[in-house]
């Protein structure tokens, strides 16, 4: 058998199919044989394989999309980004209800020392910052703010200055690095099998039974905004069942976001889906790597229970105002958050600041944070990267409803 009809067999078999027997496999050797650590190689090579392409791919997409677009991107990208903050509010807001309802208290034992923004004002400083970060420095760092600044700054120059031969050449560009995401993408069961495999060799089941009732509050919250809320907002806006589009970014988007526990590393497996969704390539190019930058539902969960969690350990009384308050900030500090594992834990502090919490206290918190990662942060990715395409869908639909009525 040549290697060509081998690629064609493997990828005749369905990709969620083979991550499933992937995923069962990495379970089963992680509980079975634990000693052997070279299988999580697979999953280094994996995700960082994606991460090196997905910058590269967010750039040239995004500036051949302005390049090409024909004007009517504006409206939709406004019902866009409403949707994303919109979400991530009630995200917050669920968090509030849920800790408030099911108070949570951390047992801080460990100080660790980690560098953590001390106020809003210093996430909002880091993002302007990056923002102008040298492009090629952006790329080479995965700087996805820098990247989608720079991108769309050159889109809207080569749609001025360039020529029509130019802007096809720099969409070939594009339609090449999308096809080398493609063949990434199908290696996804190894990657996946290692990755599990390192979970499981490394916390077991251990972190169900030290801190069970915060990974609950944690997962429930997300669940629900996954489940309800975020199903609710496209309803509103399409007046349409949400739940099919949902249950396909979760099983093709979520499934897979949950082992790499990475919004960025999830952008080239989204924009393969939003393709099969038969989405708008101008839209989605730029929606989704947007939405991996302040789309940050699971975030924003985390940041407020964790910093309530905090609170209600060390006494302080949190008034309904100040709840209210705290879901804003931590709304546009998940903005903030990159889009890497354990992103959001480092913004805790800050929230804990806002309720007069020192920080030596606050990173006890960052600290529990990490060890429950393996679960908390899978969830939170999966939530964040699969509402990506499930806005971006909801956009497009809704737009397209809109235009019928017309």
């Amino acid at each position: 058998m040549t290697i060509s009809n081998f690629f064609n067999k493997w990828t005749s078999i369905s990709l969620v199919l083979r991550i499933l027997v992937g995923l069962i496999i990495g379970a089963i050797l992680g509980l079975t044989v634990p000693q052997w650590t070279g299988i999580s190689i697979l999953g280094t090579v994996f995700v960082s394989a994606l991460k090196a392409i997905a910058p590269v791919l967010v750039a040239v997409l995004v500036a051949a999309s302005i390049a090409k677009a024909n004007g009517n991107l504006g409206p939709r990208f406004r019902v866009l980004v409403i949707c994303y903050l919109l979400s991530t509010f009630i995200a917050a807001m669920c968090a509030v209800v849920g800790s408030f309802m099911f108070p949570v208290t951390l047992q801080l034992q460990d100080v660790i020392e980690q560098s953590a923004p001390s106020a809003l004002s210093d996430v909002f400083s880091t993002l302007l910052t990056n923002m102008v970060t040298n492009p090629m420095l952006s790329v080479s760092q995965a700087n996805y703010i820098g990247i989608l600044f720079w991108a769309i700054l050159i889109g809207v120059a080569l749609k001025l200055c360039a020529s029509e031969q130019t802007i096809n050449m720099v969409h070939d560009f594009s339609e090449v690095i999308s096809m080398t995401v493609k063949w990434v993408i199908q290696f996804a069961p190894f990657g996946i099998l290692g990755l599990v495999f390192t979970s499981v060799s490394e916390s077991g089941l251990e972190v169900f039974t030290t801190y069970g009732h915060l990974v609950l509050l944690l997962v429930s919250c997300m669940l629900a905004n996954a489940l309800i809320f975020n199903p609710l907002i496209a309803f509103i806006l399409t007046r349409r069942n949400p739940y099919p589009l949902l249950f396909t970014c979760l099983k093709e988007s979520g499934l897979q976001a949950f082992f790499t526990r990475s919004s960025a590393a999830n952008i080239p497996i989204n924009m393969n889906l939003c393709k099969k969704l038969e989405l708008d390539e101008d839209f989605y190019s730029v929606s989704i790597p947007l939405g991996a930058t302040i789309n940050m539902d699971g975030a924003a969960v985390t940041i407020t229970v964790m910093a309530l969690a905090v609170a209600h350990t060390v006494g302080v009384e949190v008034s309904l105002m100040s709840a209210i308050f705290l879901s804003i900030i931590a709304t546009l500090a998940a903005c903030g958050t990159s889009g890497v594992a354990g992103g959001s834990l480092l913004l805790i502090p800050m929230a804990c600041s806002f309720f007069n919490i020192g920080n030596d206290i606050a990173m006890q918190a960052v600290a529990v944070g990490f060890i429950i990662g393996v679960i908390q942060d899978s969830v939170e990715t999966a939530l964040n990267s699969s509402g990506d395409v499930f806005f971006t869908a909801t956009t497009e639909y809704y737009d397209q409803m809109k235009n019928k009525k017309q």
